[in-house]
Order: structure tokens, then sequence, then C-alpha cells
């Protein structure tokens, strides 16, 4: 992304996210009228939990630590309690709004009121982030059966193993790695793609966990492949790369292999702006007679694989939204934003993602590996 790219987005950030939490602490605070005694407490914990994501990857860049691991973990889960509390206290403003309009109920202790909605509130969306923290450590795997109209010289059938935006970094560490890395491997894979934001941001979390051990356990016949994501680029791609390739996973960037009769091509993510190839300049030297299958991080401009001849693309980034009711916002904003999808002789899968980000948390989609059962015909 370009300097100014970043300062407008990190402006436009900040700016929301100041505006909707001042807007929850707020309608926090004048809901504990009833306890006046419990808003400085209320207060203080507010301000933290809030600052603590800023303040830990503020920190995180100049050293790693305990106390920047809780600070993360503390303001990653609190994405999820303001996008709730936020459709929460919106919802209830309107209620109130149409309330004044039409009289539709009178309240004799209105303050022991707030103070209800207060608790019954938080016990729900306390109860709906926890539901989303056991769901997004649940992996189901997703398996497709394809024809590719095109032989093979190499094998009639190929076990293609997919896993998008794992995110690895300070929230999906060793175990959570370990636990993705023995679901794939369990399902026998010939080949292995990783189509982006295999690392979550900087470099410095997963290499202090060692976490690059754990991909190196990966095992498919042919081998793992697979491409930059826009969060490779967040931490400094060139450091990603490095770190990605120097554990077993050839990535490609704007480049081609040919393994087992097809020909996997991998493209950089839209990150890198006109350093990006356009995909027919990639495929210049291509044999268009052989199985082709494009890795694309961002779900975009689904036309050009198939004015390439492509078989299968894959990808993933948009994570289906990752929170209820985000993904209604994907669905408008991508012409595939989850699933699978046959457009002209070209099969399109976008996964939600196999980890999380931001909050570890999933709610209306799953933590997701792919397979595709491929055969040539």
């Amino acid at each position: 992304m370009k300097k100014r790219d970043i300062v407008i987005f990190f402006s436009i950030f900040f700016t929301l996210y100041g505006a909707i939490n001042y807007y929850i602490f707020i309608r926090g605070y004048e809901a504990l009228e009833a306890v006046s005694g419990l808003r400085l407490t209320f207060s203080t914990v507010f301000v933290v939990v809030a600052l603590s994501y800023i303040i830990g990857k503020f920190v995180e860049r100049r050293r790693i630590s305990l106390l920047t691991d809780i600070l993360i973990w503390i303001g990653s889960f609190w994405f999820a309690f303001i996008l709730y509390y936020f459709l929460t206290i919106v919802s209830l403003d309107l209620l109130r709004l149409l309330n004044a309009i039409f009289g539709i109920a009178t309240f004799t202790a209105y303050p022991t009121v707030k103070l209800w909605i207060f608790f019954v509130a938080n016990i729900f969306i306390i109860a709906l982030v926890a539901y989303g923290y056991w769901n997004a450590k649940r992996i189901k795997i997703k398996t497709l059966n394809l024809q590719i109209d095109k032989l093979n010289s190499v094998a009639k059938e190929l076990n293609v193993v997919m896993a998008s935006d794992i995110h690895l970094g300070t929230l999906i560490g060793r175990k959570p790695t370990k636990k993705i890395v023995d679901a794939i491997n369990a399902l026998n894979p010939d080949i292995i793609l990783l189509p982006g934001d295999i690392l979550d941001s900087e470099v410095e979390p997963a290499i202090k966990q060692d976490i690059g051990k754990v991909l190196k356990e990966l095992k498919a016949k042919y081998g793992v492949f697979g491409v930059t994501g826009n969060h490779e680029y967040i931490g400094g791609v060139e450091p990603a790369v490095k770190y990605i390739r120097a554990h077993s996973i050839d990535l490609l960037r704007d480049e081609v292999r040919e393994i087992a009769g097809v020909t996997i091509i991998g493209r950089e993510d839209r990150s890198a702006g006109k350093n990006r190839k356009p995909l027919a300049e990639i495929m210049t030297r291509v044999d268009r007679s052989k199985p082709l299958i494009v890795m694309d991080h961002q779900p975009i401009k689904l036309g050009e694989a198939v004015s390439e001849g492509v078989d299968l693309q894959v990808s993933g980034h948009t994570h289906r939204g990752q929170l209820w009711p985000l993904n209604y916002i994907t669905r408008k904003v991508y012409e595939l934003d989850w699933g699978y999808k046959l457009k002209d002789r070209t099969h399109f899968y976008v996964s939600c993602g196999v980890g999380t980000w931001g909050p570890p948390v999933k709610i209306g989609n799953d933590a997701e590996i792919v397979q595709f059962l491929l055969k040539f015909v």
C-alpha cells in the first residue's frame, strides 16, 4: 500500500473506532444511573479495554512480551464486542425513539429499567462472543468433487487441499497451527494450497513462537504452495515471504509451477499495486492444454481467470464477513464472497478461512479447510 493510502485508511479507522467507542461508552455510562458508584469502575475498564489493542500492537513492534500478548488478546476480543454492543445500542435507541413518538410504554422507574437492560444485554453479548470463540476453534472439512475437462498425463485424479487465511501470529500460535496442520495432513493431500494471509501481519510473533517449525510438518505428495495476501504486506512483505519460504512452502509471486500434470499459477496480492502482473502476462508461456489452477488471495475480477481458460481458481480474504451480519456486506462487495461458483468452464472457490483476523471469533461461518477431489477427463 502507498503511504497516502495507509494514512487515509488509519485516519478513517481511528475516527470510526473513536466515535463508535464513545457512543457505546456514553450509553453504558447512562445505563448505570441507578448505581452511579459503578461509573468510575466502568469508565476505567472501558478505556483500558478500548485502548488495549492499539497499545499492544504499538509496543509489540518494539518488544514482544506477555504484556503485549495480553493486551492484543483483550483488544482483539473487544472488536467483536464493539460490533454487537453497537448493534444492540442502535436497536435500543430506535425503540426509544419510536416510544417517544408514539408513547407505546411508560416507565415509572426508568433508571432501574436501564440497569436491567444493561446487564441482560451484557450477558447475551458475552455468551454470543464466547460461542463465536468456540466456533472459531472447530475446524470443518468441506469436500468438493470437481470434474476438469482436460486430460492429465500424470494422474487421472488429484486430492488438492486448500487452507486460506491462517493468520499465524499472536492469536494463531503454535497450538492452533498444529491443529490446522494435523487436519490438513489427515486428508492425505497430493497438493496443498495456501492462498494468502498465511501470516497475520508482522513476522516477529511467528518467529518468537517458532510457528514455522509446525508449518514444516505439512505433508503433500507433490508439495505445498502459497501466495501472498494483503496481511503479508501489512507487516512487510519481504520478511514475510522470506519466513514462509524458509519453512517448506513454495510461495509463488506471479509465478508458475508445473507439478503432477497440472500448472499452478500463484498471483501476487493486489496490495503490490503496479508490481502485480496481469494474469495474461504470467501465463504467456503456459501450455493451455494442461489443467490450470490459480491462487489469487482476493476474489476480484473473476472474469480474468475465465478469459485465460483457468480451470480452478481458489481465493480467500473475505472471511465471509467473519462476524454476522457483516456477511451481508461482503456479499454485496464481491461477486463471490464465499463458496463455489462455476463461471463458463472455470471453477471458483472462495474460502471463509481456517483462521481469524482481528477477534478470534467466528459467527455465521466456520473455520474451514477445503478438499478438492479433481477428476480429469
